[in-house]
């Protein structure tokens, strides 16, 4: 409840949201206790989270990175996230011990962990950016049976020649190019080459699905922005944090999780208008989050009826 109040994971605005009469100073080290003793367990936050977001067909994954300082101290965070209704939510994570890419080895350990979880039948897709790439990095993800949609850097390999080779012929006016059943890193791919707006090479690679539909379907990578602006300027502040040992980070992590699964259950039974444009005027977790905090404020004037409302949310998720 004080992270919802807060909006902030620093523990000084944590704290002066708690109830009761105990000093602030007090309450900060109970919250530092939490931290370094909890044993929170990131694989049981992330089957609570595929409970209240169930789905009867295989689901759409995304990886990335996401990284901040504290002090010249890297927090560096790799993460996989679930789509659901058009929401990328945090499932998995794995602290890097450097700042920078992630390297092969880390992200495999990222999937056996996610494999532990889910069978490789129910992973439809995982998107990726350009820094996921390798010719170890893809066989591997083949070995495990995950398909992949990733982003291709110009100087990749698309059946020996650079990818920049093909955009050759290719002048920025053009819709496109599509090419079938070539070889990137190892692995046979459909691949699409094309231009953004402002004239940069877009070429995405996938083993999966039709060439026709690689493009619209890599859009949604972009989803997992939005997760992590919610994290951080929009949302809870996550780079405000003073914490940088692995564990404690990772507690926290556990803890956004789980409040931002539910601003989403919360935020998709909110009524939104829509913009000229078409698009909603806020997002789901901003509406989850208002409605949620207004609730909790008004449990604080005696008038806990909503509050017990959208915590009995989670229990009819749980158990759909």
């Amino acid at each position: 409840m004080a992270l919802l109040q807060a909006k902030d994971v620093r523990h000084a605005e944590l704290a002066e949201r708690f109830l009761g009469s105990a000093q602030t100073s007090s309450v900060i080290r109970r919250i530092e206790r939490f931290f370094d003793r909890h044993p929170l367990c990131p694989a049981d936050v992330a089957r609570v989270v595929l409970t209240l977001l169930p789905s009867t067909r295989p689901r759409e994954f995304i990886l990335d990175r996401t990284n901040w300082k504290y002090g010249q101290i890297d927090v560096n965070v790799l993460l996989f996230a679930v789509l659901w209704r058009g929401v990328a939510i945090p499932l998995l994570v794995e602290l890097l011990p450097h700042g920078g890419s992630s390297d092969t080895n880390l992200r495999h350990t990222l999937m056996d962990d996610a494999l532990c979880l889910l069978k490789p039948s129910e992973i439809q897709v995982l998107y990726a950016d350009r820094e996921f790439l390798g010719h170890v990095w893809i066989q591997g993800l083949a070995q495990r049976g995950i398909p992949i949609c990733v982003r291709l850097r110009t100087d990749t390999p698309v059946d020996e020649w650079p990818a920049r080779d093909w955009l050759q012929d290719l002048k920025p006016v053009n819709t496109g190019l599509w090419v079938e059943d070539v070889e990137v890193c190892g692995q046979p791919m459909n691949v699409t080459l094309t231009y953004t707006q402002d004239g940069e090479a877009l070429i995405i690679a996938s083993n999966t699905g039709s060439v026709t539909k690689i493009q619209a379907g890599y859009r949604k990578r972009f989803r997992i922005e939005c997760l992590f602006r919610a994290l951080k300027t929009k949302g809870f502040k996550l780079e405000s944090t003073h914490m940088t040992l692995h564990d404690h980070v990772e507690r926290l992590l556990c803890l956004l999780t789980l409040t931002y699964v539910w601003c989403v259950l919360v935020g998709m039974l909110q009524e939104c208008p829509l913009k000229r444009h078409g698009r909603r005027a806020w997002s789901v977790v901003t509406l989850g989050l208002r409605a949620l905090v207004r609730s909790i404020s008004q449990a604080a004037d005696h008038d806990a009826e909503g509050v017990l409302t959208l915590i009995k949310l989670l229990e009819l998720s749980g158990s759909a």
